[in-house]
């Protein structure tokens, strides 16, 4: 029997500690020349640590990393770059005002005569680029691109550096579904020129499409591994939380109440000729699909006061207009989880308690003096009520996990007693685990008779929590499904914009 090919990358044992805390413990694993293994596991299973010890961004406690057999030491990431490791972050870390060239080679610009030789930028920045099919001229400014494209920069970017080994971390969080397809095409173009992925999601269905084999993390040790065969989601589920999730969407049937909310003709700032129109009940909960750039979040923005709807009608309770600003929503009664929970949901730098208790500071004051004792109580509460994972209520919140950090998004809004919950994307990076406890937590609220819209581009998240969906296209509704209509097939239609064929598939 012939002797296995030796890896182009190993990991032997790697461990890594933080003060105290055992982030990873003797993790293992191989990866092959032009081969992808994906990285599976909920937040806080120690997968972005392994990527960034692979990549050089950290050194590991034990353990050791062999590139071709010879084993390695990276003190820096240029370290890494410089043995064809790139790592590409979810979080893409592009200069917007520049050109996409000027990015390719950013700190690495080929020189003439002393100065920075732009026509030769612009002829290399060509060839990386349409290795990844970025079919834009190399002049055209980053920020003016899409997202998908942006992505393409990225690993153009890293193939300018030679990268034999790209480290993709959920590449696909914010791209269309053509945008992830054009992705997975170059990746497949990549992988048959040698050049191999490590790539981490939490869309098993991706992980299920793209990757060659998986390796499976839990609470920092290595869980399992499935080969190309037993790459299938209840396999990855099973690795990943220790159990079946046999029923992973909550929904209980029950009878929706009273309408909650009533909305007629209402046209937001990025589709002003487009009027929207519909009600949600108590205790519903109301899907909103789309494509991106449908209008989805817009209109949630817009329902939110965040950016004020342009025209139209809005009743919710003692509320007969769209909120002009979202102090006035919350005084209504309507909460928004944001899409970008980072940045629009929470003040990373700051406390879980202190996170907790924001929106209820100006309810809970004492003669214009913070209250610390009902900021106690909401914090204790809330981290009870909802499971958070945390070191205590003082932990900075920046250093939760994706899940964790969304369950204080949506305690902070919970302590206030909403009336209509507006969810943008509530599930976005977060491991299949703590997805199961939003979703149970949305079926209790509903049950509560809490009205609930949202926002979600996993259609499996959809149809599976909806008990009716609202399907938008170019800032329209273009229809409305219940449950016994709820198809992929279906949403798909109306997303397209293709009514008439949508009726006659849910007939």
């Amino acid at each position: 029997m012939a002797p296995s090919p030796t890896p182009l990358l190993e990991v032997r044992g790697v461990s890594k500690q933080f003060s105290g805390v055992r982030a990873l413990d003797d993790v293992s694993l191989k990866l092959g020349r032009g081969e992808a293994v994906a990285v599976v596991g909920e937040n806080g299973a120690g997968k972005s640590t392994l990527m960034r010890i692979v990549a050089g961004v950290m050194r590991p406690t034990s353990g050791t990393i062999l590139v071709e057999g010879e084993a390695v030491e990276f003190a820096s990431v240029a370290q890494a770059l410089r043995q064809g490791i790139s790592l590409i972050h979810q979080e893409l870390n592009l200069a917007d005002n520049l050109s996409v060239s000027a990015n390719i080679f950013l700190g690495r610009e080929p020189r003439r005569f002393g100065m920075i030789d732009q026509a030769r930028i612009d002829y290399e920045a060509r060839k990386f680029m349409d290795r990844v099919g970025l079919d834009v001229p190399p002049q055209k400014i980053v920020g003016t691109l899409s997202i998908g494209r942006q992505q393409l920069v990225e690993i153009a970017k890293a193939l300018s550096t030679n990268a034999r080994i790209l480290i993709m971390d959920e590449p696909t969080s914010s791209l269309s579904e053509h945008e992830t397809q054009k992705l997975f095409e170059v990746v497949r173009d990549l992988r048959s020129h040698g050049v191999s992925v490590l790539y981490i999601s939490h869309r098993l269905h991706e992980v299920e499409e793209l990757a060659d084999r998986v390796i499976v993390l839990r609470d920092g040790k290595f869980s399992g591994e499935l080969s190309r065969e037993q790459n299938q989601r209840p396999n990855m589920v099973r690795l990943m939380v220790g159990r079946d999730v046999s029923r992973f969407y909550h929904r209980t049937p029950h009878t929706p109440g009273a309408t909650v909310l009533s909305v007629n003709q209402l046209r937001t700032r990025m589709f002003p000729r487009q009027a929207v129109s519909f009600e949600i009940r108590a205790g519903e909960v109301v899907g909103l699909a789309g494509l991106v750039g449908a209008g989805r979040s817009e209109l949630l923005a817009a329902l939110f006061g965040v950016t004020p709807a342009v025209a139209g009608g809005m009743i919710l309770g003692q509320l007969r207009q769209p909120p002009r600003s979202a102090q006035e929503a919350i005084a209504a009664g309507i909460m928004l989880a944001p899409e970008d929970r980072r940045h629009a949901g929470l003040v990373l730098p700051m406390s879980v308690k202190t996170n907790l208790s924001l929106a209820s500071l100006q309810r809970d004051q004492r003669r214009g003096f913070l209250n610390r004792a009902a900021e106690n109580r909401v914090a204790a509460s809330m981290i009870e009520l909802l499971r958070i994972k945390t070191a205590g209520e003082r932990q900075v919140v920046r250093f939760l996990s994706g899940g964790n950090q969304q369950k204080v998004v949506l305690g902070k809004w919970l302590c206030l007693d909403p009336k209509l919950l507006l969810l943008d994307e509530p599930t976005r990076g977060i491991d299949v685990g703590a997805k199961e406890e939003i979703y149970k937590l949305i079926d209790e609220l509903a049950q509560r008779g809490v009205a609930i819209l949202f926002a979600s581009s996993e259609m499996e998240e959809v149809i599976g929590l909806s008990d009716r969906v609202l399907v938008m296209h170019e800032g329209r509704i273009s229809g409305e499904l219940g449950r016994a209509e709820l198809t992929e097939e279906t949403v798909m239609q109306l997303a397209t914009g293709d009514a008439h064929q949508a009726e006659r598939m849910g007939a």
